[in-house]
């Protein structure tokens, strides 16, 4: 596209001095007229092409970014119901968690919706721009330059955005589940793009950096496996206590709630330790995840009551009867017999000292004394 200047006209107030102004004929007037008239009739069409060009590029952007957003939002919304419609089931209860599933829904919209703006509107800049013939190439540069500049001193945010958008994109965790992500542990509260708040275990909430986190480990996903362990005395019978922990098994999941938050049977694994005072007899079973300490108090209590009642001890519990101890040892107070306890044994004579014998004293010299 080609620009052509418009004739000079001069200006009266172009120059301040005090020189009288130059009458204008009738002749001149009518050929500036001309030339004015000439240069707008040659350009005219080229100020309504450009124009049209740049209505078209937002009119199509206005309307292709309106149609995606509007797009995005619905399938977010039609997800959300799919949640909802499971929400209150036992399917639901057990695999759907519906905050859940409506904030990372949400996260996903909203960075998809927000990268489709930036590419349509990004896009119909730089066509507009073109249009109006500007060389496009030292601007990009740099935009490069730019963007480098700030990728480097906010490589952190960028770090954090990118990891919060794959977390929320693969479904690594979500809001409701028990995560340990190394520098913190506890219940998900909230997932961001860049922060992830969690509930600690004592109420506190910690706000964690989604670039700092190595490594996630989900104990809210798949299942859960409560283990118990039973210490009891040696002499007890092993097919007794299976019976009564079996018994055990059958009732608790024939009731509420526990039918539905165990997803297998309770097995007796065998013995783990055996000692010359206890044994120790592993109990486990697969249970729904979240909610295996629940199921191991459980276990704890009915199995406690079933001993109770068929009168097997669990070591540390209560003390053994009078009856049931054993009786005391008599001779534990009385030392052995010893040999040497009598002076006339061979052992007490062997040990006796030996009597030195006595040795005559010499004369020290010649008796000079006569009668």
């Amino acid at each position: 596209m080609l620009w052509s200047a418009p004739p000079a006209v001069p200006s009266p107030d172009s120059d301040p001095s005090p020189t009288p102004a130059t009458p204008v004929s009738l002749d001149e007037a009518a050929r500036q007229a001309g030339e004015a008239a000439g240069w707008v009739e040659q350009n005219w069409a080229t100020w309504v092409n450009t124009g049209l060009r740049i209505l078209l590029i937002i009119a199509i952007a206005v309307t292709l970014r309106f149609l995606i957003r509007r797009a995005l939002t619905k399938l977010i919304d039609r997800m959300n119901r799919s949640a909802q419609a499971v929400e209150g089931t036992a399917l639901g209860g057990l695999l759907v968690n519906a905050e859940r599933r409506r904030q990372r829904s949400e996260a996903i919209g909203s960075v998809l919706r927000s990268v489709a703006s930036f590419l349509i509107m990004g896009t119909a800049a730089l066509m507009i721009l073109g249009a109006f013939q500007i060389d496009l190439a030292p601007l990009l540069a740099s935009a490069g330059v730019a963007g480098v500049a700030i990728g480097f001193g906010a490589r952190n945010l960028v770090t954090d955005f990118l990891s919060g958008v794959f977390m929320i994109l693969e479904d690594q965790y979500g809001v409701g589940d028990s995560i340990d992500a190394g520098v913190a542990s506890g219940e998900v509260i909230e997932v961001g793009l860049r922060v992830t708040k969690l509930r600690g275990v004592d109420g506190e909430i910690w706000y964690v950096r989604n670039g700092e986190i190595k490594r996630i480990g989900n104990l809210s996903q798949g299942w859960a496996t409560a283990g118990v362990d039973v210490t009891v005395r040696p002499t007890e019978d092993l097919d007794e206590l299976r019976a009564l922990i079996e018994g055990v098994a059958s009732e608790m999941a024939a009731e509420e709630p526990w039918n539905e938050r165990l997803w297998g049977p309770i097995e007796v694994l065998g013995l783990t330790e055996v000692l010359i005072d206890s044994m120790t007899l592993r109990v486990s079973a697969k249970t729904m995840p979240g909610k295996a300490l629940g199921v191991e108090r459980e276990i704890r209590w009915r199995v406690k009551r079933a001993f109770d009642a068929a009168g097997v001890r669990i070591v540390g519990g209560l003390p053994l009867p009078a009856e049931d101890a054993p009786a005391p040892d008599p001779t534990a107070a009385v030392a052995a017999p010893s040999a040497f306890a009598s002076p006339t044994t061979p052992q007490s004579m062997a040990a006796t000292p030996l009597q030195q014998p006595s040795i005559p004293q010499p004369s020290t010299g010649p008796n000079l004394s006569k009668g």
